[in-house]
């Protein structure tokens, strides 16, 4: 029997839903065990998000929150994408760049935000550029290392076929190193949806970010914390469920080795 077999459709919903029913449970009887009276018991919690409902601003700030990661992502992914496959083309054009990109890439979206504030201002575009730096370093790392890991083989056969460089690239490399760019841009977009609550926090009056910390100063209002975080993670397994969509495409999954 193999023991890597693939799970059962049963198997696929009753693990997940048997998980989060044991996790609300824990949390449910911690609640009453500690007897406490700040953090909020699943029901309160419940509560919470119908009270947001009711007062029509969730909405409001769900859709502010995927607005700014929107443009972010977009913009990072139109930069990052042609760039990445640039310097992954020519690799003497990444000696020069890499060091730089190096030492850019650690440095936490976070800590970019005073700098953001002073080049933009307290508002709408510093949670803008705060997402495109988070999501820009990876995508570019994973373009280059999709096109500097395509087998050299690809790149003989395209040759001999009598393809121009620009073709080469266009129609060997690039769908080659799709499926790492893809694994990049998911990444990237983890980061996006974290780096916007956290710019929300401190930039901007509106969003699921902005949502946590007003609730939390207007009263001490956990329950709201913990309904607005518990929205921000659906949002986020949402979010990560549909660009790994994109993985399941038949031109693209060839390049995931599945042997399909």
């Amino acid at each position: 029997m193999n023991s890597l077999a693939e799970p059962k459709s049963w198997e696929k919903v009753f693990w997940p839903v048997a998980a989060a029913t044991l996790l609300l449970a824990v949390w449910h009887y911690s609640v009453r065990w500690t007897a406490t009276s700040i953090f909020p018991s699943p029901l309160q919690v419940e509560k919470g998000i119908v009270e947001l409902f009711h007062k029509h601003v969730l909405w409001q700030d769900i859709v502010s929150s995927l607005r700014r990661v929107v443009i972010g992502f977009g913009a990072a992914t139109v930069v990052g994408v042609p760039l990445g496959l640039s310097l992954g083309w020519y690799p003497a054009a990444n000696q020069v760049v890499n060091p730089v990109m190096q030492i850019l890439r650690p440095i936490s979206p976070i800590a970019w935000i005073p700098v953001a504030i002073i080049f933009f201002g307290v508002g709408e575009y510093a949670a803008i550029f705060l997402i495109f730096l988070g999501a820009f370093f990876p995508i570019v790392v994973a373009c280059v290392n999709g096109v500097s890991n395509v087998p050299s083989v690809y790149r003989r056969a395209g040759r001999n076929f009598g393809l121009a460089p620009s073709q080469l690239l266009a129609k060997v490399v690039f769908p080659a190193a799709l499926p790492q760019i893809i694994v990049g841009l998911r990444l990237a977009l983890g980061i996006a949806w974290l780096v916007v609550v956290a710019a929300e926090m401190v930039a901007v009056d509106s969003g699921l970010g902005y949502l946590v910390i007003d609730s939390r100063n207007s009263g001490k209002r956990y329950d709201l914390v913990v309904a607005a975080m518990l929205i921000i993670g659906v949002i986020g397994l949402a979010l990560d469920l549909g660009i790994r969509r994109l993985e399941t495409i038949k031109s693209i999954r060839w390049g995931f080795g599945n042997g399909s």
